[in-house]
Order: C-alpha cells, then sequence, then structure tokens
C-alpha cells in the first residue's frame, strides 16, 4: 500500500470501476485508522467517490459506528447518512 488516503480518494475521482475495486480496497485495508478521514470526506466528496466512501466505511464495520454518530450529532444535515451507513453496518454484521 503506498497510497495515503488523501492520495486514494484523488484517485477515485477519474478511476474505471475495474480502479475504483482496487482503491476501495486499499482504502479497507487502511481499518479502523481510515475511518475519522473517511467520515470527515464523506460530507464534502460526491458521485461515485462518495459511494466507494460509504462502502468502504461499511466493510470496515464496527469502528466506522462512533465516528458516524458524533459526525451526526455534529451536523445535523449529515444525520440521514449516518443513520443509513449505521444500519448497513449492522446488518453486515
Amino acid at each position: 500500500m503506498h497510497n495515503s488516503i488523501s492520495d486514494i480518494l484523488n484517485k477515485l475521482e477519474n478511476a474505471d470501476n475495474k480502479i475504483k475495486s482496487i482503491l476501495e480496497n486499499e482504502l479497507v485495508q487502511f481499518g479502523k485508522n481510515a475511518v475519522p478521514e473517511l467520515v470527515k470526506n464523506l460530507s464534502v466528496v460526491s458521485g461515485s467517490v462518495r459511494g466507494v466512501v460509504a462502502m468502504t466505511l461499511i466493510r470496515i464495520g464496527e469502528p466506522s459506528i462512533e465516528f458516524l454518530k458524533k459526525a451526526a450529532a455534529d451536523n445535523k444535515d449529515f444525520k440521514w447518512i449516518a443513520q443509513y451507513l449505521i444500519t448497513e453496518i449492522n446488518l453486515a454484521a
């Protein structure tokens, strides 16, 4: 793994589906250490990049929940996204 989280997010902007899958796997490998930055970026990125970030948080699982709850408490517009992802994490567990 040679990329930082921000490098991966930048590369996702113009990546095809195959590359997106590879980059998502790289993000998942960061594990819980990636969660704070991913949650922070979830409200900034859009389109397919946002989808990859959301899926990564779901795949990382339980460690994502605490940060999603905090982000929802800090930003009421983010609440529905956080609730949706927490539900998906709990379903996947």
